[in-house]
C-alpha cells in the first residue's frame, strides 16, 4: 500500500522556521517525481516546490524562492521541506506528494509543479505563521 506521512509541521512566529518532513511506505522514491504543496483557508492548493525523479534542477514557487529548500533522502525513502522567514501568508495544510508518470518529470524540466499531476498524496501537516 503506497502511502505518504508527513511531519512537522506547528505553529510558529513571523521570521521563524520550520522543517516539514514526509516518509514513504509501500514504494521507492527514488522513481518519483516528488513535491510539496499547500492550501490556505478558502484558496485552491498550489505548489510550492517540486523536484524529477532523477534530482534534478528544484522548481519552486516565485513566493517561496530563496526560503525554502526541497530535498530528498531516496536511501531512507523521505523528503523534506525547509522552510526559513516564514510569513503569515505561508500559513496553511501542507502536503508532500509523488508522481512515476513519465510526462510529471519531463513537465518539471519546464519548471511545472502543479497538484494536478501529481497521483499520491499525504495527508497534509497544518503550518501556521502568526505573532
Amino acid at each position: 500500500q503506497l502511502q505518504l506521512v508527513e511531519s512537522g509541521g506547528g505553529l510558529v512566529q513571523p521570521g521563524g522556521s520550520l522543517r516539514l518532513s514526509c516518509v514513504a511506505s509501500g514504494f521507492s522514491l527514488a522513481n518519483s517525481a516528488i513535491g510539496w504543496f499547500r492550501q490556505a483557508p478558502g484558496k485552491e492548493r498550489e505548489g510550492v516546490s517540486c523536484i524529477n525523479s532523477r534530482d534534478g534542477p528544484r522548481v519552486y514557487a516565485d513566493s517561496v524562492k530563496g526560503r525554502f529548500t526541497i530535498s530528498r533522502d531516496n536511501a531512507k525513502n523521505e523528503m523534506y521541506l525547509e522552510m526559513n522567514s516564514l510569513t503569515p501568508e505561508d500559513t496553511g495544510v501542507y502536503y508532500c506528494a509523488t508522481d512515476r508518470k513519465k510526462e510529471t518529470d519531463l513537465l518539471l524540466r519546464i519548471g511545472r509543479c502543479r497538484p494536478g499531476d501529481y497521483d499520491n498524496w499525504g495527508q497534509g501537516t497544518q503550518v501556521t505563521v502568526s505573532s
